[in-house]
């Protein structure tokens, strides 16, 4: 009777568990819809840069910090969608974050608003695969900058 006694309290505990593990998916927040662009993509991309548009949504900071590629345009995340009227629209857009979360949710808002959208790429996902970054060093401050009138 004892074994009995501890055995129903851990089959529950089990049955728990893995109705807990059942719902955790169901809550998390729906994934991008866009495509997360591999580095052989974006480089095949790149070789046409007449055609290509890269929106970085990242802060200038994370761009300093990590680095991003030659020419882009920036963009905030939060400024998407009231930044449509002068992002062009004879090109495929390719959106930029570190890891392709933020970028995949704007190219999501960019597709939705009839742009064409290649898909989102990390920009540490692509250095870490060997793709190569360009490190944007700001200018110094100069002393002049600082005097004041």
């Amino acid at each position: 009777m004892k074994k009995l006694l501890v055995l129903i309290p851990l089959l529950f505990a089990v049955g728990s568990f893995a109705q807990a593990q059942d719902t955790k998916p169901s809550q998390q927040a729906p994934a991008s819809k866009a495509h997360v662009l591999s580095r052989a993509e974006l480089d095949e991309l790149l070789k046409k840069p007449e055609s290509l548009l890269l929106i970085d949504v990242r802060r200038p900071d994370e761009v300093a910090n990590i680095g991003g590629f030659p020419v882009y345009l920036s963009v905030q995340i939060d400024s998407i969608a009231s930044s449509l009227a002068w992002i062009p629209k004879d090109r495929l857009i390719v959106t930029v974050s570190n890891h392709a979360a933020r970028a995949g949710k704007a190219a999501d808002v960019l597709a939705a608003k009839g742009f064409r959208v290649a898909g989102a790429v990390g920009a540490e996902v692509y250095e870490k695969d060997g793709g190569k970054l360009t490190k944007i060093v700001p200018p110094p401050v100069s002393n002049a900058a600082n005097v004041a009138h």
